[in-house]
């Protein structure tokens, strides 16, 4: 299913996502405030696909809906666990900031088609 704004279909786009999420956590200092604080991202960020897909298999506009917040409300904690790696200077903003830029977009684009079922 491609997206209502012609984009990438967002089935990939959400598990590319976790895989970038995944590489990330592997990637993080090997102490306990890091490997915390990346393991909510890891569950936060792993899940968006989920609920993408579970989406997918709606049997109802409401159901859709349900689904689709459930992935935003994961991209907006995914967002404040990356705020916070930023923040403590656990990882280099910079290196952050590309997957930073996809939350912002994933989170749009599901905004998006949210509101576009309830003005159906």
């Amino acid at each position: 299913m491609k997206d209502e704004g012609g984009k990438a279909d967002l089935k990939l786009r959400t598990r590319k996502y976790a895989v970038r999420i995944i590489r990330l956590y592997c990637s993080l200092p090997r102490n306990e405030v890091a490997r915390t604080l990346g393991k909510q991202l890891l569950r936060s960020g792993t899940s968006v696909g989920a609920q993408y897909r579970e989406g997918q298999r709606a049997k109802s506009d409401a159901d859709l809906i349900s689904k689709l917040e459930g992935a935003l409300q994961e991209l907006e904690e995914s967002q404040y666990w990356l705020e916070l790696l930023a923040d403590a200077e656990i990882f280099p903003k910079r290196r952050l900031q590309p997957l930073v830029l996809e939350t912002d977009e994933l989170l749009s684009i599901l905004v998006t088609v949210v509101k576009n079922i309830k003005d159906r």
